[in-house]
């Protein structure tokens, strides 16, 4: 059960950022990031009052508010460092991310087997090279790998708090609500001080409407994800929760392959048959 909601936080995850992607060709990345998470928020909202998730308040929800800060930090971050570039440095490095619940379940006693070590090496390399790393061109900016590697970073944490946020399904779902409200706060106050710095934050049309079912989309993949990911790390080892959890480039660039029609290169096609090895050792380990 850890291996089949690690792996829907995968899928989930791949989903949104494609989504994600495609919506921010026409609306600046911390609006999409916004409002997505306003919709997330919202939604949350209800099936908390539905469920009396509002009983399971306790000091776990600190948890889900640093959560919901380190977020939006790293978001803004990765997309900084993605328009440093290039992305084919960028994207892969920030799968470092998975290094930050691992630690986590190490320092808590967690003492993988030979054979999920040897997956979590597998699949960890095969993310990597699932992100299509480019190995030749011009030197990458160093402000690039130092954002990238605060983005991974926060990401990690991000990991590693929503799954200490609750302990009963309940509780998730008001933990969940917590990280979202929080997200759109600090998210909205960024949004806030770079339109009074005169950056763009709508196209040019004024708010793409029309865009809202997308949007909606991202955000609820995003808080789905990172609900079954808070399951599968309670249910099984974080060491293999995270990992499994990590492999979300490989459906985003198959999502890209699939829908965009965008060609995987060599090392990708590599990079996606290790992650499934790796899953499968994981998975039987």
């Amino acid at each position: 059960m850890t291996a089949l909601f690690a792996l829907a936080t995968s899928l989930l995850w791949g989903l949104a950022d494609f989504g994600g992607g495609l919506l921010t060709r026409r609306v600046p990345a911390l609006t999409v990031v916004v409002v997505s998470q306003a919709i997330a928020a919202a939604a949350l909202a209800v099936v908390v009052l539905a469920t009396g998730g509002w009983s399971e308040a306790d000091p776990r929800l600190w948890f889900a508010v640093g959560a919901g800060l380190v977020g939006p930090l790293g978001l803004m971050c990765f997309y900084k460092a993605l328009a440093l570039g290039p992305m084919g440095v960028v994207s892969p490095l920030s799968t470092l991310a998975v290094a930050v619940p691992i630690g986590v379940g190490l320092v808590l006693g967690e003492r993988p087997g030979l054979t999920q070590v040897a997956g979590i090496a597998v699949a960890v390399v095969g993310v990597v090279l699932a992100g299509g790393p480019q190995l030749r061109g011009a030197p990458v900016q160093r402000q690039a790998i130092v954002l990238t590697l605060v983005a991974a970073l926060c990401f990690g944490a991000v990991l590693a708090l929503i799954a200490a946020a609750s302990t009963t399904v309940t509780g998730l779902f008001l933990a969940l609500f917590v990280q979202r409200v929080t997200n759109v706060v600090a998210g909205g106050a960024a949004l806030y001080a770079t339109a009074r710095r005169g950056a763009v934050v709508l196209p040019a049309d004024g708010f793409p409407w029309t865009a809202l079912p997308a949007l909606a989309f991202v955000g609820l993949a995003d808080v789905a994800a990172n609900g079954s990911y808070a399951i599968a790390a309670r249910l099984g080892p974080v060491t293999v929760a995270a990992v499994l959890a990590s492999l979300y480039p490989v459906v985003t660039a198959l999502a890209a392959r699939g829908f965009l029609s965008e060609r995987l290169r060599a090392v990708q096609a590599v990079g996606a048959g290790l992650a499934l090895i790796g899953t499968l050792l994981l998975a039987t380990g």
